[in-house]
């Protein structure tokens, strides 16, 4: 009881402007605001020079990663979760826009704050060019033709040297704010912050626009969708383009962070592991890319503290922990997509309204 009152349980959303918003009650609005607020701080002092940090190197590299790779992993969560299309190569389109933010600096000399969009941009042309079959074809028969994207642009990037230096790679331009060339963690991290602020944000007003509801009407029922009206061949297209934007401002963020781009890190492996952060996270749900994402890096990291913490054990004796943890890493996110398909099909994302619901709803099961 509130004020007399009881407490409202339920959802009382009654128009559809109340069902589009961005956050679903104001508690949640200021929850994420107070978070990123929080997440911001974190470095600060380092940045500022206050003589103690909050979070060391180490923690602040992990934030960036999963940033950047979380914008990635929402342009492919358009494509598969949103609008129903399946891509298997979704790491080359990451790798192009890794490669074209240094092409477009070395060749225009724009600032890299802008490069970084642009090769967005170029990688979204690419992404169209591959998203064509997409228009006449679907389910194994299309994820065949985007794993032929996969080893056709790794083909690519080892043969055009002009464009990513070949096997000896590219050098990328540190990103540059008001004359100032930013080098330290702490530091970029605010650049990385800012895109992916800027990136959820556009992909949450996309899903509540016309072509938004679109692209989940050709997921849900593409027969019912094209009754309706709507030109199945434009938005299957349309979500390559999509999804290829932000892979490109991902690679472009990875680039200008790692100030080296190799051509041997856009393999298949990488494809699977963004189809891991949206299965993990959740299908058709941004929350749960960012979630899934966050799982996806510190996967490893936990696989590896377990190994340090085995070491000279009879466990680390019998399978020799330290020198196959990368293979333990690799069966460990095998592991992981698979029992999450068994067990959370859903995943995190659902997980986490659930635990929502039965606090909100509290002490009714309904």
């Amino acid at each position: 009881m509130a004020g007399g009152l009881p407490r409202p349980c339920g959802d009382f959303r009654t128009s559809y402007g109340a069902d589009q918003t961005v956050m679903a009650d104001r508690m949640s609005r200021n929850w994420a605001i107070g978070l990123v607020v929080l997440i911001a701080l974190l470095p600060l002092p380092t940045v500022l020079g206050l003589g103690f940090d909050l979070v060391d190197a180490y923690i602040v590299n992990l934030m960036i990663q999963i940033c950047y790779l979380g914008i990635a992993a929402l342009g492919l969560n358009i494509l598969v979760g949103f609008t129903g299309q399946i891509s298997i190569g979704h790491a080359v389109f990451f790798g192009f826009g890794a490669f074209a933010s240094p092409f477009i600096f070395n060749n225009t000399g724009l600032p890299v704050l802008v490069c970084i969009p642009l090769a967005g941009l170029m990688t979204a042309a690419v992404g169209l060019i591959f998203g064509v079959p997409a228009a006449r074809i679907k389910g194994l028969y299309l994820a065949i033709a985007t794993l032929a994207a996969q080893f056709i642009l790794e083909d690519f990037f080892a043969r055009a040297s002009w464009f990513t230096g070949g096997v000896a790679g590219a050098m990328a331009e540190p990103v540059t704010v008001f004359g100032h060339q930013i080098f330290a963690d702490h530091e970029y991290f605010y650049v990385a912050l800012g895109f992916t602020i800027v990136m959820f944000l556009l992909a949450t007003n996309l899903m509540r626009s016309r072509d938004g509801r679109a692209l989940i009407a050709v997921r849900d029922h593409y027969l019912s969708a094209e009754i309706m009206g709507i030109n199945l061949t434009k938005y299957r297209i349309l979500s390559f383009g999509i999804g290829s934007f932000y892979a490109g401002v991902g690679g472009a963020l990875y680039a200008h962070y790692l100030g080296f781009v190799s051509i041997e890190a856009f393999n298949i492996l990488l494809s699977i592991q963004f189809l891991g952060m949206i299965i993990i996270g959740g299908l058709g749900s941004i929350l749960g890319t960012l979630m899934g994402t966050t799982f996806m890096v510190l996967l490893p990291e936990v696989m590896d503290a377990g190994a340090r913490a085995l070491q000279g054990s009879i466990i680390d004796r019998a399978l020799d922990l330290q020198s196959s943890i990368n293979f333990l890493r690799e069966m460990a996110i095998g592991a992981a997509i698979v029992l999450f398909l068994i067990f959370e099909p859903d995943g995190l994302a659902h997980r986490w309204r659930m635990i929502r619901a039965s606090f909100r709803l509290y002490p009714f099961s309904y």
